[in-house]
């Protein structure tokens, strides 16, 4: 039995000073001046005691990529850092595109995850079906890539979003970004650069058009059947204009996320910090940094998420194309 004394303690939106008397693996109460003969007494001092952090997109590599990580290692990384839930995605080796995939990672993560954990079902364009078998209940929701990655799930087809969008009955998370865009934009840049493409034209190849035209076909969509859609890493100040904070959360059936590293970073920061700072989609240019952290706190954006997922330093020497983005960020956020 812990009790910890003279803590300052977070709870929904409120800090009282108090005390918290842990009894096995719960919080058995909460108050001020509490005691209790048998308990081992640790002094907060005034610091805050904060609940476990829900990190709603991770990449944690398990399977076939466990030489990055796997979910032992990653859920070891976030526990430390203060992060006791997480939802992983599907975009692994092979990805998770059908229902014995998905339950073999749920068996994998009882055996080995020291963090409460959810899987996302993956979509491609041609697993309706499967994804249709998916129990709501039992996963925090269907992730479908709007734009570029690993293996065969980007999903592109109109009629298969639309399909999606009509008849899943869970929430639907999305990767907001045009592929047809990016593939124009990376095309201009081959034909200026070859295959030298400096780290700075990123936000210019995965651009606020890509981005802004992918996410206003998602909430066309859910608004047209209903979905309740949540779209992920919100990058630009453009975006905004499409989520509402003119209702209570619970009642909200279009929510957004921001990333740490979008409210961190700017491109500006490309010339120092280089491709360690590549991410899907890219960090922009100063204006939209300055937008998102208001739009957070003004409940425009809902959730704040890592996208943790951890690349060798040897990968990241890569030339631009050959150097995969996203960073390590679980255990740090």
């Amino acid at each position: 039995m812990l009790l910890i004394k003279n803590a300052r303690i977070v709870n929904r939106g409120i800090i009282t000073e108090g005390d918290l008397l842990i009894k096995g693996q719960r919080i058995e109460k909460i108050g001020p001046n509490l005691s209790h003969p048998e308990a081992q007494i640790l002094d907060a001092n005034g610091q805050l005691a904060i609940p476990g952090v829900v990190d709603d997109q991770v990449h944690f590599r398990e399977p076939g990529l466990t030489h990055k990580g796997e979910i032992y290692t990653e859920a070891r990384a976030a526990v430390a850092g203060g992060t006791t839930s997480f939802m992983e995605m599907p975009n692994v080796k092979p990805p998770t595109l059908t229902q014995e995939l998905l339950e073999a990672k749920y068996q994998r993560a009882a055996q080995c995850s020291l963090a409460n954990y959810s899987f996302y079902m993956g979509a491609s364009n041609d697993n309706v079906e499967e994804v249709l078998r998916t129990d709501p209940k039992a996963v925090c929701g269907l992730k479908i890539f709007m734009g570029s990655s690993t293996g065969n799930m980007l999903v592109d087809n109109e009629k298969t979003l639309d399909n999606l969008f009509s008849k899943v009955p869970m929430l639907i998370a999305t990767h907001c970004e045009d592929e047809a865009t990016i593939r124009r934009n990376l095309e201009k840049a081959k034909a200026i650069y070859g295959e030298d493409i400096p780290i700075e034209q990123h936000p210019v190849i995965r651009n606020v058009e890509g981005c802004y035209k992918s996410s206003s076909m998602a909430v066309e969509l859910a608004k047209k059947h209903g979905t309740r859609l949540h779209i992920l890493h919100i990058s630009t100040k453009d975006e905004l204009e499409l989520f509402r904070n003119d209702i209570p959360l619970s009642e909200k059936r279009i929510t957004a996320e921001v990333c740490v590293h979008h409210l961190f970073f700017n491109s500006n920061d490309y010339a120092e910090k280089g491709v360690r700072i590549k991410w899907n989609p890219a960090v922009k240019a100063p204006e939209h940094q300055a937008a998102l952290l208001p739009a957070l706190l003004a409940d425009k954006l809902d959730v704040i998420a890592t996208d943790h997922a951890q690349h060798f330093q040897s990968e990241n020497a890569n030339k631009y194309k050959s150097c995969p983005s996203g960073g390590p960020q679980v255990q740090h956020a």
